[in-house]
């Protein structure tokens, strides 16, 4: 083809996501694991934007809500994620700010976006594929440091207690986080790629036939 664009289904075979066999298309199930293979999964479009979409929503009361609260002396105020920073700064630990802001708000918020734009790319032909897959690539590499904020916070919180420093009490916006992180990461986990490349197919196909007449 003259845009080097092909399918695995043209060419009569599927992948099976669970040992990366090649299968022929009228498998079933997997001759190797014994896994059941689908020429593309089934729901995904649909269960993707469900759960990018309660992401989305969740990540409002996330970054609302308190994360955590630290008592010392009897004194204490609950932070949110951003007042948190703005509280790291001020007491000059802007290193762990910067890595708190990083993994708690721009990388979710990079994550979402991302996934808003694969789901919104498939069925539109004409798209460059290969950076839809690179953005694919980097969003499922970068779920693997999405916890990386309540690690942080978990060593905070050991510091200030072993410390003696004070107490730390776990906000709610902790919880709506950490839905916002599994969402995300099962969203893009349930995403198939492989509808990137049909889209990119048939932008393919609509330019050939325009240039045959």
């Amino acid at each position: 083809m003259g845009s080097g664009l092909n399918t695995g289904l043209q060419r009569g075979l599927k992948l099976c996501r669970d040992c990366g066999r090649v299968c022929q298309v009228s498998d079933t199930v997997c001759p190797r694991c014994g896994a059941r293979v689908q020429p593309r999964i089934e729901g995904s479009i649909t269960r993707c934007w469900a759960l990018t979409i309660t992401a989305a929503l969740l990540y409002i009361p996330a970054n609302v809500l308190p994360m955590m609260t630290v008592d010392r002396f009897g004194t204490g105020q609950p932070d949110t994620i951003m007042s948190g920073v703005m509280e790291l700064v001020n007491h000059g630990m802007i290193p762990i700010a910067i890595l708190v802001f990083t993994a708690s708000v721009l990388v979710p918020l990079l994550k979402l976006v991302g996934m808003f734009w694969l789901l919104l790319s498939v069925g539109k032909p004409g798209l460059k594929v290969g950076r839809q897959m690179q953005l694919y690539r980097l969003i499922i590499w970068v779920g693997r440091w999405s916890m990386l904020d309540i690690f942080i916070i978990a060593i905070l919180v050991a510091i200030v207690q072993f410390g003696q420093l004070g107490s730390v009490t776990a906000g709610p916006g902790v919880y709506a986080f950490s839905a916002v992180v599994v969402i995300t990461m099962l969203a893009a986990a349930g995403f198939d790629p492989r509808l990137l490349w049909d889209s990119g197919e048939q932008g393919a196909g609509k330019t050939e036939s325009m240039a045959q007449l």
